[in-house]
């Protein structure tokens, strides 16, 4: 009889491996001779922790579609870019022109340690290496991973959710909120999803799946960051509460209340449990995520 999977002891393998893989990359950095201020500032918001939950994604998948390719250069590479993508997009909400933020992951905001210029100067730094790291030598299926990126990232992924975010004339609808966060969240979570099954070699059964479960998985995981956003407290998130509504800012349980939230949340994460026994009949890692976007608590 096979011992029960354990989250928390999967994940911190997880984790500890995307941290070497991104302390590699930084180290490539510094040999290749990026300037020592940019360097700084870059390696304190990729190497300053978090829940490293799109490039986990990225590496569970392709291990679902076939076990040991997490531990293939391209399907690393593309974890990397992931975290690299969400941690750009961190640092450049946290600055004063948009979320205006003083503190992430319990620390004072990059921009607040190094400066406004060097803060921009180091998500565009991130973004582009993100990118460079994909793509790689170029052989198949780098292509087609950088295409997935590019398109989780701009102007209809996650920079297109921001102007969502941001728009002073923005309704307080579910179908708005919605729509929002699966350009915001969704896209890139989606992506990663999406970016493991491929790094992988899957067939368009498994991706399929990893798309609707990416799907539930942003949705569930923001509706559980606006949970905790108006619930929990500064220190147990490591960010500030109450951001959202001081900026006058919708969120879904201003929308539609904290219980119909919560319920929410669970449809979500049902819908990617249903998604993903294509390729994890069995409850697994990927089964284990979905239920963790809900159950955390920060």
């Amino acid at each position: 009889m096979n011992a029960p999977f354990s989250l928390d002891s999967n994940l911190d393998g997880a984790r500890t491996q995307v941290e070497s893989l991104l302390a590699d990359r930084m180290a490539r950095l510094a040999s290749a001779g990026t300037p020592r201020r940019l360097h700084d500032s870059i390696g304190y918001s990729l190497l300053g922790g978090g829940k490293r939950l799109r490039p986990v994604l990225c590496l569970a998948f392709a291990e679902a579609v076939e076990p040991g390719a997490s531990r293939r250069p391209v399907v690393q590479d593309a974890a990397c870019a992931l975290e690299a993508v969400h941690t750009y997009s961190l640092v450049h909400d946290d600055l004063p022109a948009m979320d205006d933020d003083d503190l992430r992951r319990g620390r004072p905001t990059n921009h607040k340690v190094y400066g406004e210029a060097m803060a921009i100067l180091a998500g565009d730094a991130l973004l582009t290496e993100a990118f460079g790291w994909v793509a790689g030598d170029g052989e198949a299926p780098r292509g087609r991973l950088c295409s997935e990126l590019a398109r989780a990232a701009g102007a209809v992924g996650m920079v297109g959710g921001q102007v969502l975010d941001i728009a002073e004339d923005r309704p307080a609808t579910l179908d708005y909120l919605l729509r929002l966060h699966r350009l915001k969240t969704g896209a890139l979570i989606r992506a990663a999803c999406r970016m493991g099954v491929l790094a992988a070699g899957g067939n368009p059964a498994a991706l399929a799946a990893a798309e609707a479960y990416g799907d539930g998985v942003g949705l569930a995981f923001q509706i559980a960051d606006d949970i905790l956003d108006v619930t929990s407290d500064a220190t147990t998130l490591g960010k500030p509460t109450q951001a959202d509504a001081a900026a006058g800012r919708h969120t879904f349980p201003a929308v539609v209340g904290l219980a119909e939230s919560r319920r929410m949340a669970d449809s979500f994460v049902r819908q990617a449990l249903d998604a993903v026994r294509v390729l994890e009949p069995d409850p697994g890692p990927l089964a284990a995520l979905a239920r963790y976007s809900v159950e955390r608590s920060s």
